[in-house]
């Protein structure tokens, strides 16, 4: 799929999974990569990745979920290459942000204010702080690409994890409201809802695929997506070639919103 060659893309959470893998592919695709995560261990894997598979770009290390971070990331970028055509918000916590910080993914009447604040700063925040400095910028360009990550759990409810799945939700809705307030500016901004997908954000969950009925209950095709798979979603979403989807909310989780 062409339509991404000579764009300048941030991808945020590139350090690792679905981030990781849509840098590598973008990049491979002919886009210019400025790949961006906490840890600059893993940074630096994912650029040693990017430029076997052909690509090339550069790594800002920074917390999204502030906004000195989401100001580092965006100076370096106009910087280094003067525009942004495209940006991925893939940046976020789930599931095994339980091991850093214990009753981060609680219910309601059991979460603390800190634990709350915490996953709606890195999950939500950081994607309201990088559409407030981007999309200005692409304004003046006159043409940009948003999609945002979430997930399907920010369409469906679950007993626990309400700051994860409130977060998610809420960047559903951000990016149908981006797509109908920026599209005469040249902006398209969409979302893709990923299912069960095998990262490191679920590593600690992945042994519930083990069992056959427990895996075609969580998801028909009775598997765990590939990153590399939610990543090609991005790409047909960023991709100039399908430059009619705007606020569109593409979910790929192999059946599992669609079971009863």
């Amino acid at each position: 799929m062409a339509g991404v060659e000579g764009k300048v893309a941030i991808v945020t959470g590139a350090g690792t999974g679905i981030g990781r893998a849509t840098a590598i592919m973008l990049g491979a695709g002919g886009a210019t990569i400025v790949g961006c995560s906490r840890t600059q261990a893993n940074l630096d894997e994912t650029q040693k990745l990017i430029e076997q598979a052909g690509g090339q770009g550069m790594t800002v290390s920074a917390d999204l979920g502030t906004e000195a971070g989401v100001n580092k990331l965006v100076d370096a970028t106009m910087a280094e290459y003067g525009r942004i055509d495209v940006v991925v918000n893939c940046a976020g916590v789930g599931y095994s942000y339980e091991k850093k910080q214990k009753g981060s993914m609680a219910d309601t009447a059991t979460v603390t204010r800190e634990n709350w604040r915490t996953v709606m700063d890195i999950d939500f925040e950081s994607c309201v702080m990088m559409g407030q400095r981007v999309i200005p910028i692409m304004q003046k360009q006159g043409s940009g690409n948003i999609v945002n990550v979430a997930s399907i759990l920010g369409l469906v409810g679950i007993p626990d994890a309400h700051a994860y799945t409130a977060a998610k939700g809420a960047m559903v809705n951000l990016t149908r409201s981006w797509a109908v307030t920026y599209a005469r500016d040249g902006l398209r901004c969409n979302c893709l809802c990923p299912g069960y997908i095998d990262t490191p954000m679920i590593e600690s969950h992945m042994d519930i695929f083990e069992s056959e009925e427990t895996a075609t209950a969580l998801c028909p095709m009775g598997r765990a997506g590939r990153p590399e798979e939610i990543a090609f979603g991005i790409k047909f979403l960023v991709s100039e070639e399908n430059g009619f989807a705007n606020g569109t909310i593409l979910v790929l989780d192999g059946g599992t919103t669609a079971s009863p």
